[in-house]
């Protein structure tokens, strides 16, 4: 089964199995901290084709301003204004930018464009090893609104589907809980420690 979270989701959100089991990537904006957070993972991670794909990232993380205008997505090249990146562990296309109607694989003209047009959205790709299995991706993924709706998914992939998006949504929480009660043991912060140990025990 051929499925991208971001067409997953597309496909799920009128379902109201997908609404009862409190599945809320797709509707919640994802955070500016969650963002520079996954940038931060993904580039001690992975190494991009091309280095400006870095300058471009680091430039975004660099401002809050930015970082609320970007949206990590799947298939980049159905939006107004869509960035696709490759890193060299896959056999995609190194870089595109895509603007309406044109595209380039110039990175200084999409670099340019980034920073002359601040007040506009960006929706990036990331092409990566087993990016359609990775919850750190998952985490912060949005449904693309300009992709066509291509896909239709019989019952059986819908179920697996809302079962690989629990298990991955749980999967980081939890990684993400058991950092925070690290960070709290090291700060001796009780309080912080039994909080986030009772989080966890609800997981």
């Amino acid at each position: 089964m051929d499925l991208t979270f971001g067409t997953i989701r597309k496909q799920l959100k009128s379902i109201n199995h997908y609404a009862e089991e409190g599945f809320s990537l797709a509707a919640t904006p994802v955070s500016v901290n969650e963002k520079k957070d996954f940038i931060r993972w993904f580039l001690n991670h992975y190494q991009l084709k091309r280095r400006e794909s870095v300058w471009i990232l680091n430039y975004l993380m660099s401002h809050d301003q930015l970082m609320e205008k970007v949206h990590f997505v799947d298939e980049a090249q159905f939006c107004p204004r869509g960035l696709i990146m490759s890193t060299h562990c896959v056999e995609s296309v190194p870089f595109r930018f895509y603007k309406e109607n044109i595209m380039t694989t110039d990175a200084e003209k999409s670099f340019h464009d980034i920073r002359l047009n601040r007040e506009e959205d960006i929706y990036i790709q990331l092409n990566f090893k087993v990016a359609n299995i990775s919850y750190q991706y998952a985490a912060v993924l949005e449904e693309n609104p300009f992709m066509p709706n291509l896909l239709h998914i019989n019952d059986e992939d819908r179920i697996i589907a809302e079962k690989f998006l629990q298990q991955s949504i749980v999967s980081f929480q939890k990684e993400k809980l058991l950092s925070q009660i690290d960070e709290a043991l090291d700060n001796h912060d009780i309080s912080a420690f039994r909080k986030l140990t009772e989080q966890l025990k609800q997981l």
